[in-house]
Order: structure tokens, then sequence, then C-alpha cells
């Protein structure tokens, strides 16, 4: 079994990752169309839920699965909240609260590719982490509404009682409303319903999509990490101007995450294989769902900070080096 960051590198859909960053840094015209896009981002979803749910399908929500899952909840909870203490000094308590959000929620595609390296070095995990996964965005919207009213209310109190705070107080954000377009959300909705079918169906449902969801996952992976590629390179284009602290937030930050959510992980006696999906889902930050409900809880912060951040820092930090970092840390704490 080879994890080093090598390996990692050599690996097709890895390296289309590295050509895609490749082909937008020489300002290639190359590019996938939006909707062939699209649909690759819907297969993966379709593809990881359903395989999930056959999984769980076929273990059932034993106590290991329960475990993985509520400490998937508490590390979706922690996470911004100590998030925010470090941002809000330094940077603009609503992009604060926004930044937060963004990294208490998760990316897919890392947890994907976090799979994909267990499976190749011939290491077990468990389906219900994929329940883990989906839950994992609930919490992290939450605390996106609570932390923006808490700065909204703090900046209200700090006002001249002569300037009428009607007339600054922005129409309050619902959380219910927040919550209801998180759970509609298109490509979220695909991957509760994905594990559901994936439950119901179990071995049969997996042998029926086999050819669907098994032999055809690599290669549509492989371009959807070109897609990634070639949106990273142009998201680092917009990093201009950043602040250097918001940069270094977006490097670090992923390891310490997943240190906090690799010693969880020891403590609670997990295998070393959902070890490392807590730990990438830890590190990982959200550029689908949580950004697109921070431009409607939180329009006051800048998009292109929490979006960028996540997107064109975080994600390939954690696709490059975090998973087999992660991976050797487990190695040495497990043995």
């Amino acid at each position: 079994m080879d994890t080093s960051l090598l390996a990692n590198f050599i690996d097709p859909a890895i390296l289309f990752f590295f050509f895609g960053v490749f082909a937008a840094s020489v300002r290639s015209n190359l590019d996938i169309p939006a909707s062939i896009a699209k649909f690759f981002s819907l297969y993966l979803l379709v593809a990881i839920g359903f395989k999930g749910g056959v999984a769980l399908a076929g273990s059932g929500f034993t106590s290991t699965a329960l475990i993985g899952i509520a400490a998937a909840m508490f590390m979706a909870l922690l996470v911004p909240t100590y998030s925010f203490m470090i941002l809000r000094k330094r940077a603009d308590p609503f992009d604060a609260a926004a930044i937060a959000a963004t990294y208490g929620s998760i990316s897919a595609v890392t947890f994907i590719a976090a799979q994909e390296f267990l499976t190749r070095n011939g290491v077990d995990f468990g389906g219900h982490m994929t329940v883990a996964m989906v839950l994992m965005e609930s919490p992290a919207i939450i605390m996106a509404v609570l932390l923006a009213s808490w700065v909204r209310s703090r900046n209200l109190a700090g006002l001249s009682p002569s300037v009428g705070a009607a007339a600054v107080s922005p129409k309050p954000v619902s959380l219910k409303a927040v919550l209801h377009e998180a759970f509609t959300d298109g490509a979220h909705l695909l991957l509760i319903g994905s594990l559901i079918i994936g439950f119901i169906t179990g071995e049969n449902g997996k042998s029926m999509m086999a050819p669907f969801t098994a032999e055809i996952f690599k290669g549509i992976l492989a371009f959807f990490l070109l897609e990634m590629g070639l949106l990273v390179a142009r998201q680092l284009r917009e990093a201009r101007g950043m602040p250097p602290f918001l940069i270094g937030f977006a490097l670090v930050m992923p390891s310490l995450n997943a240190s906090v959510a690799i010693g969880l992980a020891l403590l609670l006696g997990m295998d070393q294989g959902d070890a490392l999906l807590l730990a990438v889902l830890s590190a990982s930050g959200s550029y689908i769902v949580v950004p697109a409900i921070c431009r409607y809880a939180i329009p006051e912060a800048s998009p292109g900070r929490y979006f960028t951040m996540s997107l064109g820092f975080t994600f390939p930090f954690n696709i490059i080096v975090g998973i087999p970092l992660y991976y050797a840390m487990i190695q040495i704490l497990w043995h």
C-alpha cells in the first residue's frame, strides 16, 4: 500500500486536475461547456450518494455508524465557532461569519477524492460517512444565520441613540426559509435522494447500477477534476488584493481542522478509513451550497472572499497535499 504524496500525484484523476490548472494558467481556450460540467457534478452526487446508501444498507445504523455521524455533526458546529473567533479580530465581522460557515460545511468532491484514495489503497470505510457528509450542511447553515444575527445585533447596540435602529436594521433572515432553500437545493436534494434509493435497493440495486455508478465513475471524476482545475486557476487570478491573513487562513485551517477531527476520531475509536473521511469533511470548505446560502443570509459579506478562499486555496490544498498528509497522521497515531 502506497499512500505517499507522490502516489497521490500519479492518480489519473489528480493529474487531470493539474492539467486543468496548467491549461487555464497558460490562458488556453480549453473549456468544458457549463451544461456538461453540471452533468458531471450531478453524476458524481448520484454515484456517491447511491454507493453510500448501499453500504449503509449492508451495515445498518450500528453504534459505529452513529458515533461517526455524531462526530461529524460535532465538528460541523465546532469548526465555524472557533473559526469565527479567529477571524473576527482580523476581518470584517460579516466576512468572518460567512467564511466560518463556509469552513464549517464540506466539499463533496474532496470527500469523493478521499474515498478514491482509500479504495485505491485498500482501506475500508463505512457508508454512514456519506450520511455524515449530507448532515454536515445543516449546522453550518444554521451557524451562518446565527453568527450574522449576532454581528448585526452588536452593530445595532453600538449605534448612537440619535440613530434610528429601524432605519439601519436589515430585514431579518428566517432560519426556516434558509434551511428550506438549502434542503431543496437541487444538488443537495439529489444527494439525499440517491442515498435513500441506494439504502432501499441494497445489493440488488448495486448490481443493476454497477455499469453506471462504478465502471465509468473514474472517468467522469477525471473530467470533473479537469473542470475544477480550470476553475481553480481562474479563481486564483481573482485572488489578487485578498488580505494575506485570509490566504493564510485558507491554507492553514484545513490542517488544523483535520488534526482536531483526527484527535476526536482517535478518542472515539473510529477505524482509519472513517477517521480520514471525518478529517477531510472537517478540513474542507463548501464552494457550492453554503456560499449560495450566504449570499442570501449574509448579504453584507463579500462573496469573492469566502468563495475564492474555499475553491482557490483550500480545495487544491486538500486534493494535492491534505488527503495523503491526514492519512499519514492517522497511520502514525493508530499504530
